[in-house]
């Protein structure tokens, strides 16, 4: 018992306060058996008491009376007593904090782990115990002895979980996932227990689980375990231990599980037993090969006379009649996924009652689901059969494949939500599988196989992720009575929309999909953050390293499908405080911390984002009439959120192309419905040269400089220019480049006054604001006459080779000038690293060209932007 006044030391490092007089503090080791818990922690009279780690730690209780202790409080309550014991693994390790042999629940009702992990951390110190399975296989099938109490049922399901977890580690010699560095190489000594090991585990279960499974065939949690021993099984020793009569008593066994239970837990436990005893290296293969066949071959039988009676035209089936089909089809299916039964031609019988279903609206959703599932498995098998060189006509599993693709894609409107996620799933799996990816590894003979969806499907798809993924807890209709505020039912539901993102995300990470569909995902990703943050943000990632380009493409349309939700809900004249709009930009942030620090990596991605948003920000005139500005105009300054992504050289050539959309007017503004523009003006100038550059102040500046460019030498009162800013050999500079390669033509979006007369005047004698306002002096009509014609430059693969050496001709335009004005769609390397662990996707193989490493200098140099000639060019452009 602890004193009164003792010192508590907290865990995380910090001091608890001094108890008062009078409040004995009751640890774990002083009778701490009748104590209240609450979060880990014991109770007594209201007052906190100290853990289990805590105890242990203080050194003032012997380990034994707190080992008793703890046992005590096990029996009064496990959950509590559990927790405790975590806790106190997690406090060893030396983590910090606690967790509230409601997680725990939520815990033992999914996951059936526990076993693993508690065998790993006892195998270095109790090993040998754990390696006792003569006393375990006593205490589970010997009466007790006169005076013993019998094990209960919750204690023999605990005994065969830790038999199973005990004997995996022995056979696999490697901790669970999370505990150690995964697989290691076993020295000689280690090889020889595992041999001896599994060797004693053969020759003990294989007479042992026949009776085993005798005594427990009616429960389904001890059986699924009892049957995944077989798979450590040395099979060799059945024949050479003169064991072959357990074999058949095995097997007898098996048979009879399958015809007691109806559980896919329970079925799949069997066909994989059966998968691991056909083994045909070993003589026993003849006896099980035998013994599968024949029951396989009575449940087609079955299934298809059942089948029949079910589907007659006219006559309602009973619950009995859909109870025997539904049974036998769950044996069917569990079966075929570990087993070949194309023999049996099961697609027309599961075909049928999926069309049937269809027609007539009322088939029971679990005959659906299986049926679903099995037919998948039917395919699949049938692809194995062709890959490898079979018989098989390709051109047969094609009008299957395109047949059961389609049999899916009309349930996915069904009125049962939970048919709809069986048949999204399917069809997901199938578009992955049936995707360009098949001709992979020398499988070019599949490519008549190859299926893409069509525009309808893709977009069936897409609905069915924002209606049934992107939807609160509370609006989850798939719960049942009873159950709406049940924690391990919300996981579960979560869990489930998890696996339905991930499927649909695949299919846009491997190109199944067209990535700009992705848009309507990225755009959830603040909303939804805890639930599938970590899945959006690697789809995001994964997207990046396929295609630069076309995913930064992607996060501006997301962001712009934001806005135009926003202008719909809150109409043109919103409020920028309102949480709608903060909400946009902030996710524009996140958007913009995704693309890392290297800003050559990501450089024309950027720049394509730039000139995405600035076109749309342009694309609609204000509805409120002349002198206003445009409807999108406030999109700028989500944009701005990118310009710190953008190099100092770029922001000028980004800059430069924003002027084109503007209007004289637009420069002179000053009113709050113009700041976006400001601001994002201001961005793109931070950093620069010209930090302080007005549109008027900008050209005057460029123009009047003309006149003095030759007289000044070159080095006089000039800094030395950082690399890829110096003056330009070629005459052809930046601004030539840009007006030349310009395929968006400058949009007017409000009249300006017809200075005509200023346009025929001599261009050296003009002043420099007589210059600008002639160039915003035209009309549209006139700049559409009077501007050369474009040339539209595609790019081939020998030019993204060439260029990818960092080695430009003369005659060559900068990365970013091509990016802003070209509307090509380039592809950038997959090389770029990228390490998250958050799903385990394979990216397909790069086809694009190198990394841009070194530009040519002297092509963002604000000084060399015009000579006399590009000058004289910009000025007479109507001439």
């Amino acid at each position: 018992q602890l004193s009164s006044d003792t010192d508590l030391e907290d865990p995380d490092g910090g001091r608890k306060g001094k108890k008062a007089p009078g409040e004995k503090g009751k640890g774990v080791g002083a009778k701490g058996a009748g104590l209240g818990r609450m979060n880990g922690h014991h109770q007594e009279n209201g007052m906190e008491s100290m853990t289990l780690f805590e105890v242990v730690k203080m050194g003032k209780s012997a380990t034994q009376s707190i080992v008793d202790d703890w046992i005590e409080s096990y029996k009064n309550d496990r959950d509590i007593a559990l927790l405790d014991l975590i806790n106190f693994f997690i406090q060893c390790s030396g983590c910090k904090g606690r967790l509230p042999e409601f997680v725990i629940t939520s815990e033992r009702l999914q996951l059936h782990e526990h076993g693993a992990y508690l065998v790993d951390s006892l195998w270095e110190c109790a090993g040998e115990l754990l390696k006792d399975w003569e006393s375990m296989i006593s205490l589970l099938l010997d009466e007790p002895m006169p005076g013993e109490e019998a094990l209960t049922d919750h204690q023999e399901t605990a005994l065969i979980e830790i038999m199973l977890c005990a004997i995996r580690q022995a056979c696999e010699c490697h901790p669970p996932v999370g505990r150690g560095t995964g697989k290691r190489v076993l020295t000689a000594k280690e090889k020889k227990t595992q041999l001896d090991d599994r060797t004693r585990i053969t020759e003990i279960f294989a007479v042992a689980l026949p009776l085993l499974l005798a005594k427990y065939s009616v429960d389904a949690e001890k059986v699924t375990n009892l049957l995944q021993l077989p798979q450590f099984f040395d099979l060799e020793i059945y024949t050479t231990g003169r064991l072959e009569k357990h074999l058949e008593s095995l097997l007898r066994q098996i048979r009879e599980v399958v015809e007691k239970h109806t559980e896919t837990d329970v079925l799949e436990a069997c066909s994989m037993t059966y998968h691991a005893l056909c083994n045909e290296e070993f003589t026993i293969f003849n006896r099980v090969d035998i013994a599968r066949s024949q029951l396989l071959d009575e449940l087609v039988d079955k299934f298809n006379r059942l089948l029949e009676d079910f589907l007659l035209e006219g006559e309602e089936p009973d619950e009995d009649d859909a109870y025997q089909v539904l049974s036998t089809l769950k044996r069917i299916t569990a079966f075929h996924n570990a087993h070949d039964l194309s023999k049996w031609d099961l697609f027309t019988s599961n075909y049928k009652l999926l069309n049937t279903g269809l027609q007539n609206g009322d088939m029971p959703e679990q005959i659906v689901i299986h049926a679903m599932q099995c037919t998948h498995y039917i395919i699949l098998w049938h692809l194995a059969k062709v890959s490898e060189g079979s018989s098989t006509k390709v051109h047969t599993l094609l009008l299957s494949m395109r047949a059961f693709c389609l049999m899916c894609q009309r349930y996915l409107t069904s009125v049962n939500t939970t048919v709809k996620e069986q048949a999204f799933t399917i069809l997901c799996d199938a578009l992955m599988i049936f995707s360009h990816q098949i001709v992979s590894s020398g499988r070019e003979q599949l490519e008549a196989l190859i299926y893409t969806p069509d525009s309808p499907l893709q977009a069936e798809l897409l609905n069915f992720i924002l209606d049934h993924v992107f939807i609160d807890q509370d609006d989850d209709n798939n719960s049942t009575d009873g159950q709406q505020d049940d924690e391990a039912s919300k996981i579960e539901a979560l869990h489930k929309r998890r696996n339905l993102l991930a499927a649909y995300c695949k299919l846009i990470i491997y190109n199944v999909v067209e990535m700009n569909t992705g848009a309507d995902i990225f755009k959830q990703y603040m909303r939804y953050y805890n639930d599938y943050g970590d899945i959006i943000k690697e789809t995001m990632s994964k997207t990046r390293q396929i295609d630069k380009i076309q995913c930064a493409k992607t996060l501006i349309l997301s962001l712009q499908q934001l806005f135009n939700e926003m202008l719909s809900d809150l109409g043109c004249n919103f409020d920028r405080s309102s949480s709608s709009y903060c909400g946009i930009k902030e996710l524009a942030r996140r958007f913009s911390l995704t693309f890392g620090l290297d800003q050559l990596k990501t450089r024309e991605a950027i720049a394509m984002l730039h000139k995405d948003g600035i076109e749309f920000a342009f694309k609609e005139p204000s509805p409120q009439g002349e002198g206003n500005p445009p409807l999108n105009l406030a999109f700028l300054d989500i944009l701005s959120e990118f310009s710190s992504k953008l190099l100092r050289q770029d922001k000028k050539t980004v800059h430069l192309y924003l002027e084109r959309f503007m209007t004289f007017q637009m420069a002179l503004q000053r009113e709050d419905c113009w700041l976006p523009l400001i601001s994002y003006r201001n961005s793109l100038q931070a950093g620069g040269d010209d930090d302080t550059m007005s549109v008027i102040s900008g050209y005057s500046s460029r123009s009047s400089s003309i006149r003095t460019k030759k007289a000044k030498p070159a080095s006089t009162g000039k800094r030395k220019l950082p690399e890829g800013e110096g003056p330009t050999p070629s005459h052809r500079t930046a601004w030539a480049t840009y007006c030349d390669t310009l395929n968006v033509q400058t949009p007017v979006m409000m009249p300006s006054p017809h200075l005509t007369s200023t346009v025929l005047r001599d261009p050296k004698k003009m002043r420099p604001e007589e210059s600008y306002m002639g160039v915003y002096a035209m009309t549209s009509e006139q700049q559409h006459q009077q501007l050369p014609p474009q040339q539209h430059q595609h790019q081939t693969p020998m030019d993204y080779n060439r260029r990818g050496s960092g080695l430009m001709e003369d005659d060559e335009e900068p990365i970013v000038e091509d990016v802003m004005m070209s509307s090509e769609d380039r592809l950038e390397d997959l090389n770029e690293g990228m390490d998250f662990d958050t799903m385990d996707i394979d990216l397909p193989p790069s086809k694009n060209r190198r990394e841009r490493s070194e530009l040519k200098p002297d092509y963002f140099d604000p000084s060399s932007i015009m000579d006399d000639s590009v000058g004289i060019g910009l000025l007479l452009r109507v001439q």
